[in-house]
């Protein structure tokens, strides 16, 4: 099966602090991959590089084939990247967010793809507001319709579903799960062991910036895992992933 992404000897360094650390991993095209790992383990920049949004202080990062430290322009048209930044220009609207990126991916059916989508994603009633008066859940809504827009082969997501309500969430993992029937390879963090398990079919550990796991969940009991978990990153026994 092809490689979505590969990554070899990936070392990030800010200052002195190492976020990653001669990390080499493999992901293949079409998977479903959860990112778990304490806070400071490096998921987010593992994220960013591969977004290329930062660039990594050493090693190789290659996304379908390409170099992605070196030609990042070639293969940002296959990327999309949900992070803690909406990337969405707070006095316009979800609508005129969404034209916007279009144009810049130019984009055939601009208007009827950008309404498919605010219907999709339950925006209709909030599509014309700027999106500085919007909730946190809308505004993750709109910026999963910008990450979803183009219709990406990869799509990276750093805490999704961090701060959504019930029907927010619910509305998110629905619109992952179809975008990964259809063949698209999903690699989000989270900190929640539930959503990893229902999303996901395959998880990565990462514990001070370097790999400590990665496997299959499919299968897996997930109290197994749990304690596999708090063994890799030396938790107390009584700590718990959140639900």
């Amino acid at each position: 099966m092809a490689a979505a992404i590969t990554v070899g000897q990936l070392s990030k360094r800010f200052g002195r602090t190492r976020a990653l650390e001669d990390l080499n991993l493999r992901i293949d095209a079409g998977a479903a991959v959860a990112l778990f790992g304490p806070n400071g383990a490096g998921k987010t920049t593992f994220l960013r590089i591969c977004a290329t949004l930062l660039r990594p202080t050493g090693g190789s990062v290659q996304l379908f084939g390409i170099d992605a430290v070196h030609e990042g322009a070639a293969i940002r048209r296959r990327l999309g990247f949900l992070g803690h930044e909406s990337f969405l220009y707070p006095d316009l609207s979800p609508t005129e967010n969404l034209i916007f990126y279009a144009r810049l991916f130019h984009l055939r059916d601009q208007v009827a793809r950008v309404d498919a989508l605010i219907q999709r994603l339950d925006l209709v009633g909030w599509a014309h507001r700027p999106v500085r008066t919007l909730s946190r859940g809308l505004i993750q809504r709109c910026s999963l319709a910008r990450a979803l827009l183009h219709e990406p082969d990869l799509i990276l997501l750093d805490e999704p579903f961090s701060g959504l309500d019930v029907h927010a969430a619910a509305a998110l993992h629905d619109v992952l799960a179809e975008a990964h029937r259809q063949g698209t390879t999903i690699v989000m963090s989270t900190h929640s062991l539930q959503r990893g398990f229902d999303l996901c079919s395959s998880a990565v550990v990462l514990v001070r910036g370097q790999l400590a796991w990665h496997g299959s969940i499919a299968s897996v009991d997930q109290d197994q895992f749990v304690a596999r978990y708090h063994h890799l990153t030396h938790q107390p026994a009584a700590a718990r992933m959140a639900p």
